[in-house]
């Protein structure tokens, strides 16, 4: 089970979202197809450029820690995070700024690589990949588009099914895994869990001054925590769950269609004064 997209369309076009996605898949191609299939030679270029967290607690190659966010263990490892980064950075950056988010990005991979330090300081093994980035992405859509609608891809045994889910669970539910995963045993699998747990409270905490500007819990009231375009979307396709109502008098019935300007201008006066997209970001 995977997500594949968002019903939450970004008004701006995300150039830092497609710039990470473009030097990730770059980076990769220059390395993995020459050395992917000689593990010693992996090795010794992971050592030189990934972050191993017994190197940084003792204040050795910093530089990885920005370095390996672009590195990737294989294929599939590259194509999930990308993944994730599409349909989950565009949002961030419609925020946040393209400066905003591109410093937002780089302090929680920063910050899910000192996290797995913190659970493993004596560990030699090389961590790469921008999940723990990814994961504050993650992290920060949760606080400020806790019920957009997720699509997840569910596949059982030769069966492929789309479910649509409020985001607060998918993440929510990765999140916990993260949690139950490195409690149990960190790295199973060679993935690096409390690197993903970390990154991901860093975008929780991150994101707070942004949620806070745009006034808190009145960022939420105005669409009930789900985006704008995504509840107008809902309005098109559903006529039933659109605000405007029918109005009907004693002697007479008056369908929605025959006062449609009035209908809108009635919507627009209603928007909750302390509404988040009335105007103010």
């Amino acid at each position: 089970m995977f997500p594949i997209r968002d019903h939450n369309p970004s008004s701006r076009r995300p150039f830092v979202t497609w710039a990470f996605i473009a030097i990730n898949i770059c980076v990769f191609l220059s390395y993995w197809p020459q050395i992917g299939g000689q593990p010693a030679q992996l090795m010794g270029f992971y050592f030189l450029w990934a972050m191993v967290p017994a190197e940084i607690s003792q204040g050795l190659e910093m530089h990885t820690l920005i370095t390996s966010m672009f590195l990737h263990g294989g294929w599939m490892h590259l194509a999930g995070n990308m993944l994730f980064l599409w349909i989950f950075g565009d949002n961030l950056e419609d925020q946040l700024g393209h400066v905003g988010f591109l410093i937002f990005y780089l302090l929680c991979g920063i910050a899910a690589a000192y996290a797995q330090t913190i659970a493993d300081p004596f560990s030699t093994v090389p961590m790469v990949g921008a999940s723990g980035a990814i994961a504050g992405v993650m992290g920060g859509y949760l606080v400020l588009f806790p019920r957009a609608r997720v699509d997840l891809l569910l596949i059982i045994f030769v069966i492929f099914k789309v479910i649509t889910i409020p985001a607060w669970l998918m993440l929510g539910l990765w999140f916990g895994l993260q949690l139950a995963n490195g409690a149990i045993d960190d790295q199973a699998g060679g993935v690096a869990h409390w690197a993903h747990a970390g990154g991901f409270v860093a975008g929780l905490v991150l994101i707070l001054p942004a949620f806070l500007r745009r006034g808190g819990p009145a960022f939420w009231r105005g669409n009930h925590g789900a985006p704008p375009l995504e509840r107008r979307k809902r309005w098109e396709d559903d006529p039933h769950d659109s605000p405007i109502r029918s109005f009907r008098r004693e002697d007479d019935t008056l369908s929605q269609s025959s006062i449609p300007q009035a209908g809108r201008r009635n919507f627009s006066s209603r928007r909750p004064p302390d509404s988040p997209w009335g105007g103010r970001r």
